[in-house]
This record gives structure tokens, C-alpha cells and sequence, in this order.
């Protein structure tokens, strides 16, 4: 079973840790572009040039892919046509969308933490709408949030939460992580907004959804799954910032 994740950086760390503890038999090529990255400074047409090119150097990497799984909201919102048209139907693609509709579903005020581009976007704007039209929403765009978790700095991070807690009114119960680079200081998060909202992300429900669309089951197979690492292309290791997070170092095991 070999599972192909492209995204521009280490916010895929979340959702590849997910895939491992459900399947830690299957092969998981992590396909990054460090060259390009941040894509959402590109524009949509570029991003969507990124995205194919990685997925199909992990298809060239592994020889072939049972899934490819984007865990990146920029990259979703704009690529997953182009690459479906690529892949499927004999390979599945799964993209990421904001855990907007769990969030909403207690009826009480939430908050959606993402990037200053999503917070603009109209596809966050539309995913509101849709599933949180009778809940108070505050849309939060973290400053540098990204930026400072792939650089793996604690100052920053802290810096970066700090800023974000502090646009988040007090009344609100849930947080929508809409960045899968967020997911990984989860703990700094809570401690910021005093441990008293439920955080919201999409990498176990995007693991899920994936081992549903290759008809796969969880906890299935034996043995243990290898980790490939490519950047831009080129085969490469796991980069230091990956393992000063759990999810890094959960890869490893």
C-alpha cells in the first residue's frame, strides 16, 4: 500500500502521522517543495503546477500510489481537479477542507483560524455559510502562523498564537484549525486560549477518508510501512523542523 502526500512543507506532518497509526504497514511518500514554498503566495495556476508536479514525482518515486492525499486547504481549494484528472479513477485523490460542520454542530460560538489568503477566500467564505449559518463565527487570519511553524522557532510560534489568541473573542468554545500547519502546536494553541476551547482539525477524518476510498481498514496488514521524503523532486530526509514535532518523530517509529 503506498499513499502519496504533497503539500509545499511540513503541515502534512498531521495528517501522515494519522495514516501511520491507522495503517503503519503502508508506505507513505511525503512529496514537499521547499523550493516553491509557501504556495499561497502563488497564484492559483501556479499552485496547481506545483501540486501535479509533486504527485507525480512520488508516482515516479514509488512506481505507483494506491492514493494520493493533498493535506494542504490552498492546494485543495485550487488543484484537486487538475490532479484527479491525472489519477483517478484507478487512483484516488483526497483533499482537505476545514472541520467547519463538526465545529458548528454544538450550536455555540467558534472561531476559524487560517491563513490571511483563506481568510479572504470565498471557499471559506461559502464553507461558512453552509455549515455554520446559525452559529456566531469569528474568522481569525493568523499572521505568519504558517510561516513560523515550518520555521520551528518557539518565539515565533509563540509570537504567532499569541496574536491569534488574542483576535479570538472569549465567548467562542471551538477553534477550526483551517491550516494543517497549525496542527501541530495544538498544545500551544489551547495553553493561549486557556484550555478552554475544543480544537477542530481535519488530519484524522482525511486518514479516514482515505483508507475508506482505497477500501482499506484500519489496523489492517502487517509489518511496518517505509517513509520517503522528497523535496521539490529529489529524494531527501526528513527536515530537522519535522522532528521537533511529535508528529515528525511519530513518522520515525
Amino acid at each position: 500500500m503506498r499513499i502519496a502526500l504533497v503539500d509545499s512543507g511540513i503541515g502534512m506532518l498531521s495528517t501522515a502521522a494519522a495514516l501511520h497509526a491507522a495503517r503503519p504497514d503502508a508506505d507513505l511518500v511525503l512529496s514537499m517543495d521547499p523550493d516553491h514554498m509557501p504556495w499561497g503566495s502563488h497564484t492559483p495556476e501556479r499552485i496547481i503546477d506545483r501540486a501535479l508536479a509533486g504527485a507525480l514525482a512520488a508516482r515516479d518515486s514509488a512506481g505507483s500510489l494506491d492514493a494520493v492525499v493533498v493535506p494542504c486547504n490552498t492546494a485543495s481549494v485550487h488543484s484537486l481537479d487538475r490532479l484527479r484528472a491525472e489519477f483517478e479513477p484507478g487512483v484516488p485523490v483526497i483533499g482537505t477542507v476545514p472541520a467547519i460542520k463538526p465545529a458548528a454542530a454544538a450550536g455555540t460560538p467558534i472561531a476559524v483560524w487560517s491563513t490571511e489568503a483563506t481568510t479572504r477566500s470565498s471557499y471559506q467564505r461559502r464553507l461558512v455559510e453552509t455549515f455554520a449559518r446559525d452559529v456566531s463565527v469569528t474568522t481569525v487570519a493568523c499572521k505568519g502562523l504558517a510561516e513560523a511553524v515550518e520555521s520551528a522557532d518557539p518565539d515565533r510560534i509563540a509570537g504567532a498564537v499569541a496574536y491569534a489568541a488574542s483576535l479570538t473573542p472569549p465567548e467562542v468554545r471551538g477553534v477550526v484549525l483551517g491550516c494543517t500547519h497549525y496542527d501541530l502546536v495544538g498544545e500551544e494553541i489551547s495553553k493561549a486560549l486557556s484550555g478552554s476551547v475544543e480544537l477542530f482539525t481535519a488530519a484524522r477524518p482525511v486518514a479516514t477518508q482515505t483508507l475508506r476510498r482505497m477500501g482499506a481498514a484500519a489496523g489492517a496488514g502487517g509489518g511496518a510501512g517505509e517513509v520517503t521524503v522528497l523535496a521539490s523532486g529529489r529524494p531527501e530526509e526528513l527536515p530537522p523542523a519535522a522532528l521537533t514535532y511529535p508528529a515528525g518523530r511519530a513518522l520515525l517509529s
